[in-house]
């Protein structure tokens, strides 16, 4: 009985009038293993048929009723994930954005107003915190939904015909009308020909995958499909894609965790209202060049790479590779982009690579790997006029120095909040004294010393809320601030550093705001 009970309290998941309601309903019950199995496995029904927890499904019901019309349409599109999914904000907003939910109006973005959708409907405890939370934000990475406001959250969306789920057991005839968001579950097992005579698929906007992909979940009738979210899906390949450029409206493409892509087909370029496509996840190595015709484009997400173009040079044309990571010619055409990681520039012409990023002035968020003491040059440079960006990561490339010309007046963009640098700084002092916004900062292989000046720099950014000192990033076996630094730090986390500091027996925090994290390893692999 124990074991169900834990069953139990996990399903109410600290809803305290579910705690205190189904607690009551079980203390009429006979108390064995077998009763209480049975209520946990028939919750849902429970609900619905005995009078004693129907108060629980009315008051929730209520909650739903109160929400303004935008929430309850951003509400009931969460049942398109499977139970207890962690569901990624990004994940979650781009999809948004995509099926209209939400676009840029009254001064702010589109997903500025996701993200006060979000916070709304977790400040109704519609919605649960995930598993992350970002430190320096206090923003929730990811939301699930409670077991029994799920339950609400299906009903109300299959009544309304918003979304429709395709698995094992369900029941065709149940449809009414337009499907509008059609999910294909992990246990479905029904053949084309059920799918398309019992379906109207003609006004499917979107098209999620959960599990193994079959050939024909894609029909011929969904032509006006804005979302087509194929994350993990197995045994997706690359031939499933070929017709991907007659959903001429598609915004929003994820093959993300498709471990079995190696390329995308060209008639990509077809897609001109794509905004989002994230690749992360495969093994693919370029995009085909009419990937410069996405002018909708505003976030593009990939991977680093597993393998340096000299090792592949012996059967392939360096020049022809990479090229999601090292640009083609026509990436300045994208202005609208808002997120692109990752650039690799250490093969072909990396200065001309870095000159392309300035002309991308919409970007939020870069991410560049390969960087040499030249190129960077070029790219703070190239970035000083970004007045947008609030994301930066930098790696170097093998090694050598990472912030060569910063001692000559360049200036940060203004508006950066997250930071992270992977090389050697010399030079960096006043550039990083400029990054007034700056609430997140990473460095590794820096080789800073006590008594450089960027060290101490880092305690007078007024708003740093966290300071990851990585690899290699101090040499040294004092680290010292001064008691003025750091007056909003909540978190300091200190991994491997330097061959000098692996002992690091005197680490002196003299500042007096208490951070609400300390964290000290000096094994890598405990890297969070």
């Amino acid at each position: 009985m124990l074991e169900q009970a834990r069953h139990t309290l996990q399903k109410c998941d600290g809803l305290p009038l579910a705690i205190s309601t189904i607690g009551g309903f079980l203390a009429t019950m006979p108390k064995t293993d077998i009763e209480w199995k049975k209520m946990n496995d028939n919750i849902s029904t429970e609900l619905v048929i005995n009078p004693e927890l129907r108060g629980i499904k009315t008051i929730l019901m209520r909650s739903y009723d109160g929400l303004p019309y935008h929430l309850k349409a951003a509400f009931l599109y969460l049942s398109i994930f499977p139970d207890d999914h962690k569901i990624r904000w990004g994940r979650l907003v781009r999809r948004w954005i995509a099926e209209g939910y939400s676009r840029d109006m009254h001064g702010m973005t589109a997903i500025e107003l996701c993200q006060r959708y979000f916070d709304e409907l977790m400040d109704r405890s519609m919605i649960l915190p995930g598993d992350g939370i970002d430190q320096y934000n206090r923003k929730n990475n990811s939301c699930q939904l409670h077991d029994m406001i799920r339950e609400i959250c299906i009903s109300k969306a299959r009544e309304e015909n918003l979304v429709f789920t395709l698995e094992e057991g369900c029941c065709l005839s149940d449809t009414q009308g337009a499907i509008h968001n059609l999910v294909i579950g992990s246990n479905c097992k029904r053949d084309k020909d059920v799918l398309e005579s019992m379906l109207d698929l003609s006004h499917v906007r979107s098209l999620t995958v959960f599990g193994q992909w079959r050939s024909f979940f894609i029909s011929d009738s969904m032509r006006f499909l804005r979302v087509l979210d194929l994350e993990d899906t197995l045994e997706l390949r690359n031939c499933h894609l070929d017709k991907i450029g007659q959903l001429r409206h598609l915004k929003y493409l994820s093959v993300r965790g498709c471990s079995r892509i190696s390329c995308l087909p060209n008639s990509l370029g077809n897609l001109s209202h794509l905004e989002t496509l994230d690749v992360r996840g495969t093994r693919l190595n370029e995009l085909p060049k009419t990937f410069t015709n996405l002018q909708q484009l505003q976030h593009l997400r990939g991977d680093s790479l597993f393998f340096m173009p000299q090792v592949l040079d012996v059967c392939l044309n360096r020049h022809d590779l990479f090229n999601l990571y090292r640009f083609s010619g026509g990436i300045a055409k994208l202005k609208g982009l808002y997120t692109l990681g990752n650039v690799f520039v250490s093969c072909g012409n990396g200065k001309a690579t870095v000159k392309k990023i300035g002309d991308l002035s919409q970007l939020r968020k870069l991410k560049v790997q390969g960087i040499n003491e030249l190129d960077s040059c070029e790219l703070w440079s190239a970035i000083a006029g970004h007045s947008q960006l609030l994301s930066l990561s930098v790696e170097r490339q093998s090694s050598g120095v990472l912030d060569g010309c910063l001692c000559e007046g360049l200036s940060p963009p203004i508006s950066l909040e997250s930071l992270t640098l992977d090389g050697e700084l010399t030079k960096a002092t006043e550039w990083i004294g400029k990054l007034q916004n700056l609430s997140k900062l990473v460095l590794e292989h820096s080789e800073l010393k006590q008594d450089d000046d960027a060290i101490q720099a880092l305690g007078f950014l007024p708003n740093l809320a966290v300071l990851r000192l990585n690899t290699c990033s101090f040499e040294g076996t004092k680290l010292h601030f001064q008691s003025s630094s750091f007056l909003n730090l909540m978190v300091l986390e200190l991994y491997v550093l330097g061959v000098n500091s692996i002992k690091l027996p005197f680490l002196l925090l003299g500042f007096q705001k208490t951070t609400t994290n300390l964290f000290v390893t000096n094994n890598y692999q405990n890297q969070r």
